[in-house]
């Protein structure tokens, strides 16, 4: 049976792997990618769940302002290594300088949402972070799945759902943020705005 809130749902994401997160966990929805451009280089200085929570806002007020009667959930996610955001990789050069340097330690893995409502004045912005324990690629993995270009527009050059999972020595946290979009976390939040909306607040 899907989930239906008391009010439309909109994912400001253009992000193939969120909407698959949001129909597999069950929910009605639409889906209004943000017509923004997004960011590549953080300002110095800002902490990563600062600029990723910073990201899903932008995002999901782009949409918001044409759908302020609608609950619009925007999310960014990133990748730091040693307290550092990496971003996506440029090109197979970039991607392989960004693999080398993280696999063989631990990376976090950051998400942040932003969840509004123009109409009820409702804005909810958080974040959820994975730590992930990555174990060195050999010479020709690190070949192998450059040359199978899982790498492109991923945070971080790499996807859990795309093979990038054999590397994962230990996850602690939830999995679902590592491909996009922390489940658990939603469905606390929908919770309390339902329970909210149904009292009438």
């Amino acid at each position: 049976m899907p989930k239906k809130l008391s009010c439309k749902l909109i994912l400001a994401s253009a992000s193939p792997r969120r909407r698959q997160l949001l129909q597999e966990a069950g929910y009605e929805f639409e889906v209004a990618p943000p017509g923004i451009a997004e960011p590549n280089t953080p300002p110095d200085g800002i902490l990563p769940e600062v600029w990723a929570e910073a990201l899903a806002y932008l995002k999901a007020r782009s949409v918001a302002e044409s759908h302020p009667d609608a609950l619009v959930l925007g999310a960014d996610t990133i990748v730091t290594h040693g307290g550092r955001i990496i971003g996506k990789p440029r090109d197979w050069d970039h991607a392989r300088f960004i693999l080398t340097r993280q696999f063989g330690g631990e990376n976090d893995v950051i998400t942040g949402l932003a969840l509004l409502h123009l109409g009820r004045m409702e804005r909810i912005i958080t974040h959820v972070r994975t730590t992930l324990t990555m174990r060195p690629m050999t010479g020709a993995e690190l070949e192998e799945y450059l040359a199978g270009g899982a790498w492109r527009g991923k945070a971080g050059a790499y996807a859990l759902q795309e093979g990038g999972d054999k590397f994962v020595l230990a996850a602690r946290g939830s999995k679902s943020n590592v491909v996009g979009l922390p489940l658990e976390k939603l469905e606390e939040i929908f919770s309390e705005i339902e329970e909210k909306y149904s009292q009438g607040i």
